[in-house]
């Protein structure tokens, strides 16, 4: 049985996000490696298999694309502001919804809400 370390659900989470934004970015190999191994839960030790070559090289591959990722996210800040814009959108959102009253303008409101969503990709 495989034991998951604290905070590792979380780093997987950070991962993939990260990945979805920078996934062009990075190389052909750190892009497979990196599916593998977040995406498509394999072992080091199947991804090594796989590929013939060590452990130890798929786990060298797999840091560089994490740091690689981390130091575009740190120079682009892609991830920030997506996080950022959902966490307004949802305070808008919990804010129009709370309106009483207010007719029209609260349903223009959501309207104008949900169209946020869309265009940002929440929804």
């Amino acid at each position: 049985m495989t034991t998951i370390e604290p905070g590792a659900l979380g780093k997987t989470n950070r991962i993939n996000l990260l990945f979805d934004f920078y996934e062009p970015l990075l190389t052909e190999k750190q892009r497979t490696f990196l599916k593998y191994y977040f995406h498509d839960d394999y072992t080091l030790g199947e991804i090594a298999a796989e590929f013939e070559i060590s452990r130890q090289a798929i786990y060298e591959h797999i840091k560089r694309a994490e740091q690689a990722l981390e130091g575009y996210e740190e120079k682009l800040g892609l991830l920030s502001r997506h996080e950022t814009v959902r966490s307004l959108i949802y305070e808008l959102e919990t804010a129009v919804t709370r309106m009483t009253g207010q007719g029209d303008d609260k349903e223009r409101l959501l309207g104008l809400v949900k169209a946020l969503k869309q265009a940002e990709g929440s929804e």
